[in-house]
């Protein structure tokens, strides 16, 4: 899928992206999902199914969250309070453990949430606020939005679809 450059297409790649990899996650049975035998982010590293939702939903409420400051006028601190561009690591480790305590569906629970916010969050924005400046460096508001969901949303379906067919 090509990088959406409007509103319409962010919409689309966010949709599409996510209800697929939705359709896989929910191939997960419930008593393997905190199995760390999927790859991990980094090389050489393993986490669960659990661990990949929870790192989607640590992005998803983190990018409503800089849309949030951002409509209150307040500057917001990419890529979060504390962590630097370099420890993501470190944020994708404090993802996991904020939804330690969640079961596997309510961790889809969450996960779905936070993309249907996404998706209002967006459509209440023109095409000139998403893609017509820099918002974070040289990036638009639009890109850093898809950067952090529909694009990692396709990284962890090919994830779950690998670690599903080894399950097989």
């Amino acid at each position: 899928m090509a990088v959406p450059t409007s509103k319409a297409e962010l919409l689309a790649a966010i949709t599409a992206n996510f209800d697929k990899l939705l359709a896989d996650l929910a191939r997960v049975p419930e008593e393997r999902a905190r199995e760390c035998t999927l790859d991990g982010h980094a090389a050489g590293t393993t986490m669960s199914p659990a661990d990949l939702v929870s790192y989607l939903v640590g992005w998803n409420e983190l990018v409503l969250k800089w849309l949030d400051l951002d409509d209150k006028g307040a500057s917001v601190d990419f890529p979060e309070t504390g962590f630097k561009w370099n420890q993501l690591g470190l944020l994708a480790r404090k993802f996991y453990e904020d939804c330690q305590s969640l079961g596997y569906p309510q961790l889809l629970g969450r996960l779905t949430s936070a993309k249907d916010r996404l998706v209002e969050a967006i459509s209440h924005r023109s095409d000139d606020e998403l893609y017509g400046r820099p918002w974070y460096d040289k990036w638009t508001k639009g890109r850093m939005i898809q950067l952090n969901t529909s694009s990692p949303y396709a990284n962890a379906r090919t994830r779950i679809r690998k670690w599903l067919a080894r399950s097989d």
